[in-house]
């Protein structure tokens, strides 16, 4: 089977997240020649922007002979620390893992004399000369991967130790809603300045989904606190970022079943993506079938292409399935495409 243009993909993306259709999405893993991608260090800039280069190439390559629902993207990644660090903290490197920011201020009078940086001041003025090149390379219709995006509570959480931090939201709520807020200026100018120069349309930074607009945001932190605290701490911010920005998608690896139901309040919410056990996540697909797209991770038992079977009727879902060759790759979509309800 042929492939199948980048516009038709994205029109599938689209009648998904809107809830026009309900017929399953599919994508493929497969990049033999991805080679190892360089840590994302202020260092290695030249090195990120060759190798998201090359990624993205591929990707149009297979465009042409493999049929699923990747949307080619170029991809500025990153790791957790970018707004943290933008706002001081000093972050670990370490050889042979992602960065992480290390905690700046412990206590609600060092939090409160933190200051909001300017975007292009700080250190993710990096990010957008990444974007810019990759971007002018591949010409303006090309898709962008969003950089990681947490948060503002989340990223408030990497700034302020965490060994204080949890105690600060029952005995000094105020001081931590001024952090998240303070965040949550920064984030929003980012992504306004991002927005107004590659477009509303995106791939998400995890997993990676097309987005024709809003914002997709990593909420690990609920976790953590009750219902009630998500109410105070945590819904404000969410949704302020979907109605801004048009809709949201939301992952979150956290044990945070006991926030399902305030996850479904959020407005605007169009995806949803959960990394918990299995039999959690069997009773996501059932419990989200109505509401949103689900692309969790896991997809079923067996071969992927009895999947789709496997979901609750009507919900829609999106699977990954890896291939280990190019022979593969196609085998499994043909039979991915039946069955999803495409033949």
């Amino acid at each position: 089977m042929a492939g199948d243009s980048i516009a038709a993909r994205k029109r599938r993306w689209e009648d998904r997240l809107a809830g026009r259709d309900a017929r399953p999405l599919f994508m493929i893993a497969f990049d033999p020649d991805a080679g190892t991608r360089p840590q994302p260090w202020p260092s290695l800039k030249q090195e990120r922007i060759e190798h998201a280069w090359g990624a993205y190439c591929r990707q149009r390559e297979r465009c042409e002979w493999l049929r699923d629902d990747t949307v080619p993207y170029l991809d500025p990644y990153t790791g957790t620390e970018i707004f943290a660090e933008a706002f001081g903290c000093q972050v670990h490197r370490p050889e042979g893992d992602m960065p992480s920011a290390r905690p700046l201020v412990t206590t609600a009078k060092e939090a409160a004399r933190l200051r909001t940086p300017e975007v292009s001041s700080s250190s993710l003025g990096l990010l957008f000369e990444i974007a810019d090149e990759l971007r002018r390379r591949a010409g303006p219709e090309a898709v962008m991967r969003v950089v990681d995006l947490q948060s503002p509570m989340d990223i408030a959480a990497l700034i302020w130790d965490k060994n204080h931090f949890y105690t600060a939201m029952i005995e000094e709520p105020e001081a931590v809603k001024e952090l998240s807020a303070k965040v949550a200026s920064l984030l929003t100018a980012f992504l306004d300045e991002w927005f107004s120069r590659y477009g509303t349309e995106f791939v998400a930074h995890y997993p990676d989904y097309y987005m024709p607009r809003g914002v997709t945001i990593s909420e690990d932190e609920v976790g953590s606190v009750n219902e009630g605290m998500f109410e105070e701490f945590f819904r404000p911010e969410l949704v302020a970022l979907s109605e801004r920005y048009g809709g949201m998608g939301l992952h979150c690896c956290a044990h945070a079943r006991h926030q399902w139901g305030n996850f479904l309040r959020i407005p605007g919410l169009r995806l949803l993506n959960l990394v918990q056990p299995t039999e959690v996540l069997q009773e996501a697909y059932r419990r989200f079938a109505d509401h949103l797209v689900q692309f969790h991770s896991w997809f079923g038992e067996g071969p992927a292409w009895t999947w789709p079977s496997q979901q609750p009727k009507g919900a829609r879902v999106v699977c990954q399935a890896t291939a280990g060759t190019k022979e593969e790759a196609q085998e499994l979509s043909d039979r991915l495409w039946e069955a999803c309800g495409r033949s």
